[in-house]
């Protein structure tokens, strides 16, 4: 098969691709910003600078970056912000958050010149298993709450202060395993799953009606719309019900006006509506150490841990796209995108970025040329956040949908972990528990540690059979 190479550079076709983009893509932002921990729309308030970013530095034409349900899991597992939110403001979080990011960036540049390319197609592919489904173990539980229970969090801290024995057992693990900060989640998502009297009916409904239908509705739309159509459509049609009817669910909520009017640039003749954070603050006054046991060895360390595991994305992404244009393509540059895009996303208060395959693969299909193309998706952002009141009312439950829709069918069957066999299931399932019981990093840590360990095992079963 002849390979077409990078398409010729045409501004007119990247707009109408980057308008695709920036479309389809909102509901997953404002659903992220949920998973990460904080407000819904700062999901959209956030997301234009470090995509633009991203297609200054990248090379490739096709592949979009920004917070996926991988990053935005890991940013709030990794800083513990359930915990961190009880005890102070969500100003306060967002600092923490951005302050990651700017780690998260470090980490990336350095790992890319420490020439980590050459390692990073290493990963055994039982621990790559195991560490996605317990990745989208996390990301089902991060986002049942807000589908099925009323308020979604507010609603399960009820639950368990009016249970007990889930109260107790809850109590036992943070006590007794408290690096099993991913256990305490599953335990308490499971236990409103399995109690339908907690249960609220509209919201639930919205959410399983939502999760088909984003799943199956591609099928039944006529193939002249543009990709991703079945998310818009499902996302409308749930904040016309909300808007319309007494629904009483999660919803957005207001979107705060900027304070101080943004980027004033010519002398006011332009606004940019973009809150550029204090990053004095964020980098030298946010206790960013004290939630990895006050060692900032410890958090390098789990930020270049972060870095590795987001930029297999990116090599996958990469691999496929660039590898079937006949595109060369550079480990160290897109590593370093990485970097740039994260301390982007620091400076307006965002979790880390990565590539996202979902919607890189929505821009290409939309006919995207060039870098140009992620570059307008990311000012289209920026300049329509003023107007983006229309998504207040959109209820929580239709966003929960859209993350779900794009999981849950690899959690209920995980073809590759099935494919496993001997060892390597073992190797796979363990690393799985891992990181859905502990947390991400823990359990791509413990995975490739076990893999090290599992490999003497292997090399006495070669021998045997020679």
């Amino acid at each position: 098969m002849s390979k077409s190479g990078r398409p010729k550079f045409n501004p007119v076709s990247d707009m109408l691709a980057g308008a695709v983009m920036a479309g389809t893509s909102v509901p997953q932002l404002i659903a992220y910003a949920e998973t990460v921990g904080y407000a819904s729309y700062r999901g959209l308030s956030t997301a234009g600078p470090s995509l633009i970013a991203w297609g200054l530095a990248t090379g490739s034409p096709w592949m979009n970056s920004g917070v996926t349900s991988m990053t935005a899991l890991m940013a709030k597992v990794d800083l513990n912000g359930e915990a961190f939110l009880a005890n102070h403001t969500e100003e306060d979080y967002v600092d923490l958050v951005a302050a990651y990011s700017f780690w998260v960036g470090l980490a990336s540049i350095f790992l890319a010149l420490v020439g980590f390319g050459k390692l990073a197609g290493l990963t055994p592919k039982p621990v790559s298993a195991g560490f996605k489904w317990g990745c989208a173990l996390g990301v089902v539980v991060a986002a049942l709450p807000n589908g099925i229970l009323l308020m979604g969090s507010s609603t399960m801290k009820k639950i368990v202060s009016s249970e007990p024995a889930l109260s107790s057992f809850l109590e036992f693990l943070k006590g007794k395993l408290p690096m099993c900060t991913g256990a305490v989640e599953v335990t308490k998502v499971f236990w409103a799953a399995t109690h339908p009297q907690y249960w609220a009916v509209v919201p639930t409904l919205v959410f399983l009606v939502g999760t088909i239908w984003v799943m199956n509705g591609k099928s039944y739309l006529p193939k002249a719309l543009p990709p991703g159509s079945e998310v818009i459509i499902a996302t409308a049609l749930a904040t016309l019900l909300s808007s319309h009817t007494n629904y009483t669910g999660g919803i957005v909520g207001e979107i705060p006006a900027l304070q101080g009017g943004g980027i004033s640039l010519f002398n006011g003749a332009l606004q940019i509506p973009v809150e550029i954070r204090d990053y004095k603050r964020i980098l030298f006054e946010t206790p960013i150490a004290d939630q990895f046991g006050g060692s900032y060895f410890v958090l390098f360390f789990s930020a270049c841990i972060f870095a590795a595991i987001n930029v297999l994305s990116i090599m996958g992404i990469a691999n496929t796209f660039e590898s079937e244009n006949g595109i060369k393509w550079s480990f160290k540059r897109e590593m370093c995108a990485q970097g740039v895009a994260c301390a982007a996303a620091g400076l307006v208060g965002s979790a880390p970025v990565s590539g996202s395959l979902s919607r890189s693969l929505v821009s290409r299909i939309a006919g995207t040329t060039s870098q140009f193309a992620c570059i307008f998706t990311g000012l289209l952002w920026i300049f329509c956040m003023p107007y983006m009141s229309i998504m207040s009312p959109t209820p929580k439950a239709i966003l929960s949908a859209v993350i779900m829709s794009a999981v849950i069918k690899g959690v209920c069957d995980p073809k590759d972990l099935k494919a496993l066999k001997g060892l390597d299931a073992i190797e796979g399932w363990a690393t799985a528990l891992a990181t859905a019981l502990a947390s991400p990093t823990i359990g791509f840590g413990f995975g490739i540690v076990l893999s090290i360990a599992l490999s003497f095992f292997r090399t006495k079963e070669k021998s045997k059979t020679l």
